[in-house]
C-alpha cells in the first residue's frame, strides 16, 4: 500500500485512486493530469518516461525492492493490463468493481468450476 500510495512523490502528474491487494495480482486507478500543451512523440522508440508504463514499472521496482529487503519471495508477471475510463458513470463502476473483488474472491474460490480448483 505504501508503494502505491507514493506513486504522486515521483510522478506528480499521478494521483492516485482506488488500490486493493488480491491474492494473486492489483487492482488500481490512477489520474494522469497532464497538461495538452506538453510535446508528444509519435512513432519513436526511446526512453519512455511520464506515461502508464513508466508508472507501473516504477511502482513494481518498489514493491520487488521492499519484498526483496522484508526476505519476502516474490515476482511480478512481465505485463499488466490496463483500461482507460472515459466517464463518471465508468469511474464509479469500475471503483465498485475494485472494491468488491476481495469478497468475490472469497465467494467464488470455492466453485467447482472456479479457477482456483
Amino acid at each position: 500500500m505504501e508503494c502505491w500510495q507514493s506513486i504522486p512523490q515521483h510522478f506528480p502528474f499521478v494521483e492516485s485512486d482506488v488500490f486493493v491487494v488480491m491474492p494473486d495480482h492489483v487492482h488500481g486507478m490512477l489520474f494522469f493530469h497532464k497538461s495538452d500543451a506538453e510535446p508528444t512523440r509519435q512513432s519513436l522508440f526511446g526512453p519512455q518516461r511520464q506515461n502508464l508504463a513508466s508508472v507501473v514499472r516504477g511502482f513494481k521496482v518498489g514493491v520487488k525492492v521492499w519484498a526483496t529487503q522484508q526476505q519476502v519471495p516474490f515476482a511480478w508477471q512481465s505485463g499488466y493490463f490496463d483500461r482507460v475510463i472515459r466517464s463518471e458513470e465508468e469511474l464509479e463502476k469500475a471503483r465498485r468493481y475494485v472494491a468488491g473483488n476481495p469478497s468475490a474472491w472469497l465467494r467464488d474460490k470455492d466453485k467447482p468450476d472456479s479457477i482456483f480448483r
